[in-house]
């Protein structure tokens, strides 16, 4: 399991929370990023991911198997 194996659901922040784009994954609670454009907050999100996964095995908590299998989409 890898972290492009989630999905995240990338939004426009409004000017007022700063702009730019967040970046959401449902399935890993708290676990979210942002950046200036799509793509930026789509790489920072894998990044957290990422982080997300060591911490709750440092944690001894388990990691939820992505809902979707995004490489049999691909």
């Amino acid at each position: 399991m890898s972290p492009q194996d989630y999905e995240v659901d990338v939004r426009p922040l409004s000017i007022e929370d700063g702009g730019g784009f967040i970046a959401l994954v449902p399935e890993l609670p708290g676990c979210f990023s942002d950046g200036e454009t799509p793509e930026e907050a789509l790489r920072n999100a894998y990044d957290a991911i990422g982080c997300w996964m060591e911490a709750a095995h440092e944690m001894g908590r388990p990691v939820p198997e992505p809902r979707h299998d995004r490489r049999a989409a691909a």
